[in-house]
């Protein structure tokens, strides 16, 4: 599958305005092949040009084995999508100059099963990023963006 070239990204952001901003995100999906659980995540990198011009999508799907033992509480899946995120945005941290949100695709209501990483979520990325990331409803770098990019990359 396709890698995010981090170069190309760089080189794309260091060419707009210091208005523009920049969202970080990701989204994972279990996914059942040959009787094994898989997981699938999407990391993009949202450039909005000049905050209100539109917006390049830069992004990327990997597949890795899934190995959460409960399908209703996926604490390693998730946790390992907030690992990614945090690389990415560590990756480009050091060369741009712009605003850089976090986006996680995690819900706090207790009603959902991303709810359990929550604060350790939060907790990783305030202290690996020293940022605080957005969450659901929020974050729509991860809810939508990262979710629609897998079904147009596929």
């Amino acid at each position: 599958m396709k890698r995010i070239d981090i170069d190309q990204v760089r080189s794309y952001i260091e060419e707009q305005s210091p208005e523009t901003k920049i969202y970080i995100g990701g989204d994972s999906e279990r996914v059942l092949i040959n009787d094994q659980w898989y997981a699938d995540y999407t990391l993009v990198i949202v450039v909005h040009i000049n905050g209100n011009n539109g917006c390049k999508i830069f992004g990327e799907v990997q597949r890795e084995r899934d190995w959460d033992p409960k399908k209703n509480k996926p604490r390693m899946r998730l946790m390992n999508e907030v690992y990614k995120v945090s690389d990415l945005y560590l990756k480009l941290y050091d060369a741009i100059p712009h605003d850089i949100q976090v986006h996680l695709d995690i819900n706090p209501s207790e009603m959902h099963g991303s709810s359990c990483v929550v604060n350790e979520a939060i907790g990783y990325i305030k202290g690996t990023c020293n940022v605080i990331p957005l969450i659901k409803p929020k974050a729509f770098a991860a809810s939508y963006a990262a979710d629609r990019f897998k079904s147009i990359a596929a």
